[in-house]
């Protein structure tokens, strides 16, 4: 077997944000089926692009249309889908690109070990709460339906577990406030955090 040697690149991250004038970090989005991740991600993108940011929005439904395509919703194929979205954000994190996740990812552990995969400070795990009415509700496709009469096994937040996070850098409770409220709060953190302070000149 031939051993595999990790490729230096001569085009570094550190260069790449003096060029992109911004640093790069995953915002991770996770919550029930329904909580509004993937419209809060993009809505989140929309306001740093406007800042003349590099951005790319990873979304659960999106990424199993190609990359994930052969993987199924058991239990071990969720955790694979999820580390390869990890994998994928890291390329994209040392490509200088803004990214935002937006995924279900119902296990607390897992959520974990794709934190574990990232610097200190360049993941951030954004938790959209929403009550299950409230989900059920937004729902136009009748999945919550579908799960409850049996004819979607596995279902989160029906008849498979979802685990809240217990230390979210940000929680937003995505069932009762305006989307310009919870993109505002996000778009604070990051500030706060001077994620988008230090533009490179």
């Amino acid at each position: 077997m031939n051993k595999l040697i990790w490729h230096n690149p001569t085009v570094t991250r550190k260069r790449r944000y003096k060029l992109n004038r911004h640093r790069s970090f995953m915002l991770w989005f996770t919550g029930l089926s329904g909580a509004g991740k993937s419209t809060l991600a993009n809505a989140v993108e929309e306001e740093l692009y406007k800042l003349n940011c590099s951005t790319y929005v990873l979304d659960g439904d999106n990424v199993r249309h190609g990359l994930n395509s052969d993987l199924g919703f058991s239990i071990s194929d969720r955790k694979e889908n999820l580390r390869r979205i990890g994998e994928i954000g890291k390329l994209l994190l040392d490509a200088g690109v803004i990214t935002l996740a937006a995924f279900i990812s119902p296990i607390r552990e897992e959520r974990e070990n794709v934190r574990s995969l990232y610097p200190h400070g360049d993941f951030l795990e954004i938790y959209c709460s929403a009550s299950l009415a409230v989900c059920e509700k937004r729902d136009t496709k009748g999945m919550y339906k579908k799960a409850k009469s049996g004819e979607i096994p596995e279902f989160t937040g029906i008849s498979s577990p979802y685990e809240a996070p217990t230390r979210a850098d940000i929680e937003i409770n995505t069932g009762t406030l305006p989307l310009k409220n919870c993109v505002e709060i996000v778009i604070q953190e990051i500030q706060n955090r001077n994620m988008l302070n230090n533009l490179m000149t």
